[in-house]
């Protein structure tokens, strides 16, 4: 299957959204909680300057009827990519099916599924693109 490539702006912000992911796992390591990652992730985006909102509502459009059931994002950062985070010792494979749906729904083209619960943050990180 063929994808068009990633805007350079697209893959500039990326770049930006790993080294923050690094930063945070280098200074905390593996073992804490999801929300602690997040807004400490959080902090290194608006130090880069990157904007993000946190827990963004998605609504879900069905046979052209608007359902708010509670469909959430972790961060969405710049408005083009979505990022969910995980402090967990398996990641399961149903998580990056969410992103695929969640990139889907959204319009976005980009995702990245990460898990702070790893001994190296390397190993924690998933890009997945539409």
């Amino acid at each position: 299957m063929m994808f068009n490539p990633l805007s350079k702006k697209e893959e500039d912000i990326a770049t930006i959204i790993v080294d923050a992911a690094y930063c945070v796992h280098k200074e905390l390591g593996p073992g804490l909680l999801e929300r602690i990652y997040e807004v400490c992730f959080c902090h290194e985006l608006t130090k880069r300057n990157l904007a993000y909102q946190r827990q963004v509502e998605v609504p879900i459009v069905y046979d052209g009827i608007k359902f708010d059931e509670g469909l959430r994002l972790d961060v969405l950062v710049e408005d083009i990519i979505i990022c969910e985070l995980k402090a967990v010792d398996n990641v399961n494979p149903v998580w990056e099916a969410q992103i695929l749906s969640h990139l889907k729904l959204t319009g976005k083209r980009l995702g990245f599924l990460f898990n702070f619960n790893n001994k190296y943050i390397k190993n924690g990180i998933k890009r997945i693109i539409i």
